[in-house]
C-alpha cells in the first residue's frame, strides 16, 4: 500500500523539491495549510497520513493520540516546541528536525545584529537620512577586541559564533550545563555559570532551545545583573526572553540595547512597545534564511521522512528511544 506524507503547513511556495523526493520513492505527497490542532487531526484521518511535515502546526498530545499508526513527524527547522515530543514517543512516532542546515546563517546573523548594535549602524543611518552627519550620536562605542561576549548555550550555532568572535579578538564565555569545560576550552571558550555570564559579559548572545526551564530565562533579575552598557542578542526562541522585562530594563537604563530576530509573538502586536525602541534592532525571524539553507532544509527533512517510511534509520531523530 502506498505511503502518504502530509505537509500540514509550509512557507516555501511550490513543493517541487519535496515532490521530486517522494515521487522517486513512490510516496504520495499531500499539501495543506492548516492552523488548528483539530484541522490537523481531521486531515490525518482524511488522508491516512503515515508521516507529517510541518512549519508552525500544533502537533499536540490530542493530535498524536488520534493518529494511530503515524510513523513520523518532521519539522522544517531546528526547534520542535510545537510538537509534544513525549506524547509522540508514547505513540511510537519518530520526531525529526534539521539541526544543521543553518548553522552558518544563524551565527552570521547573530553577529550582524551584534555589530549593528555595537557600532550604532541604524542610528547613524537614520540620522543621515534625516539630514544629519554626526559621528557623536553613536557614542559610546566600545572596542570589540577589549570586550567580552557571553554565549547562553554552546550547541552547534554558538560554537560557530565563538569561531567568528575569535576573528574580532573578543574574549568568549559560555554557559551550558550539558557541555564540560574541557570541550569549551578546546575552542578557546571559558565555561562559566549563568550568573557569572551575566556579570562579566559586555554582549550576551542567546542560543538556548525553548523548554520549560528556559522560558523567560532572561527576565527582570537577569537584566538588573547585567552591565548597564550590555547588549543582548537573541536568535534562538522569542520566549526565552521576557520581552516586557527587556523593554523595562532598556527604559531604566539597566542594559544598553538589544538585537532581536525572534519574539514570543510573531509577528508582534501593533502596540508592542519593543518594536518602536531606537535602542533595539529587529529582523523578522530571518536568521536561518539563505537560498542554499532553504534547499538544504527541505531536502534533508524529506530524505529523512522518506527513509523512515522505507524502513531506514533516520538521520536526525529527536526522540531516538522510539526506534
Amino acid at each position: 500500500m502506498e505511503k502518504t506524507i502530509l505537509v500540514t503547513d509550509q512557507i516555501y511556495g511550490e513543493l517541487d523539491i519535496e515532490r521530486e523526493i517522494t515521487s522517486e520513492a513512490g510516496i504520495e505527497l499531500v499539501e495543506r495549510q492548516l492552523e488548528s490542532a483539530e484541522a490537523v487531526s481531521e486531515a490525518i484521518e482524511e488522508t491516512g497520513a503515515d508521516a507529517l511535515a510541518l512549519t508552525f502546526a500544533d502537533i499536540s498530545r490530542s493530535v498524536l493520540e488520534r493518529a494511530d499508526g503515524l510513523e513520523a513527524v518532521g519539522r522544517y527547522g531546528i526547534g520542535v516546541d510545537t510538537i509534544d515530543v513525549p506524547a509522540a514517543t508514547e505513540n511510537g512516532t519518530v520526531v525529526l528536525n534539521v539541526p544543521d542546515y543553518a548553522i552558518d546563517e544563524v551565527s552570521t546573523h547573530a553577529f550582524a545584529l551584534l555589530l549593528a548594535c555595537v557600532r550604532s549602524v541604524t542610528a547613524y543611518d537614520r540620522d543621515i537620512k534625516e539630514g544629519g552627519w554626526d559621528w557623536e550620536i553613536g557614542a559610546p562605542i566600545p572596542r570589540l577586541s577589549e570586550s567580552t561576549l557571553g554565549l547562553a548555550g554552546f550547541g552547534k550555532i554558538p560554537r560557530r559564533v565563538a569561531e567568528k568572535a575569535a576573528g574580532f579578538g573578543l574574549e568568549v564565555l559560555a554557559q551550558d550545563p550539558y557541555i564540560d569545560a574541557d570541550e569549551m576550552e578546546a575552542q578557546g571558550v571559558e565555561k562559566v555559570g549563568f550568573g557569572e555570564l551575566l556579570d562579566r559579559s559586555d554582549f550576551v548572545s542567546v542560543h538556548t532551545p525553548l523548554t520549560e526551564e528556559t522560558e523567560g530565562m532572561f527576565g527582570s533579575s537577569e537584566f538588573e545583573r547585567m552591565k548597564d552598557s550590555a547588549i543582548l542578542v537573541n536568535t534562538s526562541r522569542g520566549a526565552v526572553v521576557d520581552v516586557p522585562a527587556l523593554n523595562a530594563a532598556l527604559e531604566a537604563g539597566e542594559i544598553a540595547g538589544a538585537g532581536l530576530d525572534v519574539l514570543p509573538e510573531e509577528p508582534p502586536a501593533d502596540d508592542e512597545p519593543i518594536v518602536d525602541r531606537e535602542d533595539v534592532i529587529m529582523t523578522p525571524h530571518a536568521a536561518w534564511y539563505s537560498e542554499p539553507s532553504i534547499v538544504e532544509l527541505r531536502k534533508t527533512l524529506f530524505s529523512d521522512l522518506v527513509g523512515i517510511l522505507q524502513g531506514e534509520e533516520p538521520t536526525n531523530p529527536v526522540n531516538p528511544d522510539v526506534l
